[in-house]
């Protein structure tokens, strides 16, 4: 995965820095809470949106299982299509494929839709090293790219903007890059939607190259599926004259059917819409209509690790709908940055130590990213428990051990923030391996219970502050059984009296 965030501080050192900034939370709290009120009521229209849930489960699930042969039934379909398929075990293989293949057109520039593929493997700032540019045409991908800023959100990547910091970027940098904003630009949603349409049609008007993502791969046909609601994909997907996508191997669904389900849930989990704008699919190349070449880049990059792992593989069952930003309370106060990395929020939280590894302090960090509420899971559209894939990545934070990431071993040393946690652990362990410890222990902490402070000491004020301790009976529980008729009751058991 890409290192275009890593070296930043860990999760709760960026997200302290994160909640003292109020605009942020105050643009986050407004977005997240009605996106969030917007899908529920689309939700509640569906009488089977359960059933919808588990079956998108279920298929992603079975793909996943036989990964390998639908993909290689992909690779056919394509092919036979007139595509061309290539193979990127990681980022910099990726990169260097499609840098090769625009220089091979000749052509200096890209037209993009929005990708969170391309942004994982840092695409853009690889093509600028070959001397080419990639323009992004999401308008809030664009806002990103010109205000030289980060995405924050997977659906809504400029969500901790608001409507004037927008405008002031757009007058300020929009000439650096093309068409300058208009003069006198004010706020307003139209205004600002019209200076981006303007800005974006010579670039549309004017690429040989386009370079996509894709939402769904269908292996039966070699059929590529791009969502979106502002048209910028389908100009990108069909004007320019070579296609070039970047996709996740994960993406694929067996059969067209199987789309039935997800264009059902996908809109309503992100955008709230019953259907998207604009639902464009394309299966390799047709003479006189849309692009000659196409060109599909297949991307490990770290999941063929994360299928391996039965507990943390049904983090690729996401379909990127975002609905677990948006009500998770942790995302909502700390926001997308303080991830340090291009997959935010909950999902985010599991996805990236598991492509990138738990190596460097912020992705051993990330697990930890979590009140464990549960929310996510609840409005999931396929069902990730991501609070169990949570506990699940904490204990290998924790434990550390050996792994093989793209084909190489590597140990993994325990965290070192967690060297009390270990401590307890190892303690714990001990006590209730040996019945004489632990009812020495129990002893000693009833004996001393007058003594035992209302809450938790030390470090983690924040939490522990506001929760007290559970009280320790004054007697414990094996004293009182031999004490009282549980003791005769096992005498009994034993034969000692009738």
């Amino acid at each position: 995965m890409s290192g275009t965030f890593v070296g930043m501080p860990a999760f709760p050192a960026a997200a302290r820095e994160a909640v003292g900034d109020k605009t942020l939370r105050a643009n986050l709290r407004h977005a997240t809470h009605t996106i969030r009120d917007k899908r529920a009521r689309a939700v509640a229209e569906l009488d089977d949106w359960a059933q919808l849930r588990e079956a998108g489960k279920q298929i992603k699930d079975e793909t996943l299982r036989h990964l390998d042969r639908h993909l290689v039934q992909l690779e056919k379909s394509v092919t036979a299509a007139g595509g061309t398929v290539h193979w990127a075990a990681d980022a910099d293989e990726a990169n260097r494929i499609v840098a090769d293949l625009v220089k091979a057109t000749g052509e200096s520039e890209v037209v993009k839709v929005k990708s969170m593929a391309t942004q994982e493997i840092g695409l853009n700032e690889a093509l600028e090293a070959e001397g080419i540019a990639a323009y992004e045409t999401d308008l809030a991908e664009l806002i990103v790219q010109l205000g030289k800023d980060r995405p924050s959100h997977i659906l809504v990547p400029a969500i901790h903007r608001n409507r004037g910091e927008i405008r002031e970027i757009f007058a300020r940098e929009m000439s650096e890059w093309g068409r300058p904003a208009p003069d006198g630009l004010t706020d307003t949603p139209a205004d600002l939607a019209e200076a981006a349409r303007l800005h974006l049609r010579e670039k549309f008007l004017r690429a040989k190259v386009g370079v996509s993502g894709a939402n769904f791969m269908v292996a039966e046909t070699g059929t590529l599926v791009v969502v979106e609601s502002e048209g910028n994909g389908r100009m990108c997907l069909t004007l320019p004259e070579t296609l070039i996508s970047v996709v996740g191997i994960e993406k694929v669904v067996p059969t067209w059917r199987d789309l039935e389900v997800f264009l059902q849930t996908l809109p309503r989990s992100s955008t709230a819409e019953r259907m998207n704008p604009y639902t464009s699919m394309w299966t390799g190349t047709t003479d006189e209509d849309g692009p000659r070449d196409f060109h599909l880049v297949l991307l490990d990059n770290g999941r063929s690790d994360t299928l391996a792992d039965e507990v943390g593989r049904q983090a690729l069952r996401c379909i990127r709908c975002s609905a677990c930003l948006n009500v998770c309370p942790v995302y909502e106060r700390a926001g997308g940055h303080a991830y340090g990395s291009v997959y935010p929020g909950p999902i985010g939280a599991i996805l990236s130590p598991q492509l990138r590894g738990t190596q460097s302090e912020i992705d051993a960090s990330l697990p930890y990213a979590s009140s464990l509420c549960g929310a996510c899971y609840d409005v999931c559209p396929v069902a990730i428990d991501i609070p169990e894939v949570l506990v699940h990545l904490r204990e290998r934070v924790v434990q550390g051990g050996e792994v093989t990431r793209n084909g190489t071993k590597a140990t993994l040393r325990p965290a070192k923030g967690h060297a009390a946690e270990r401590a307890a652990m190892r303690a714990a362990g001990l006590a209730f391996g040996r019945p004489g410890v632990l009812r020495a222990g129990q002893r000693l902490a009833s004996g001393t219970r007058r003594f035992h402070p209302r809450t938790l000491p030390g470090p983690g004020q924040a939490w522990s502050g506001t929760r007290d301790l559970p009280k320790v009976p004054a007697e414990p529980f094996r004293d009182w059984w031999r004490r009282t008729n549980g003791g005769q009751v096992e005498k009994a058991r034993k034969g000692g009296t009738k």
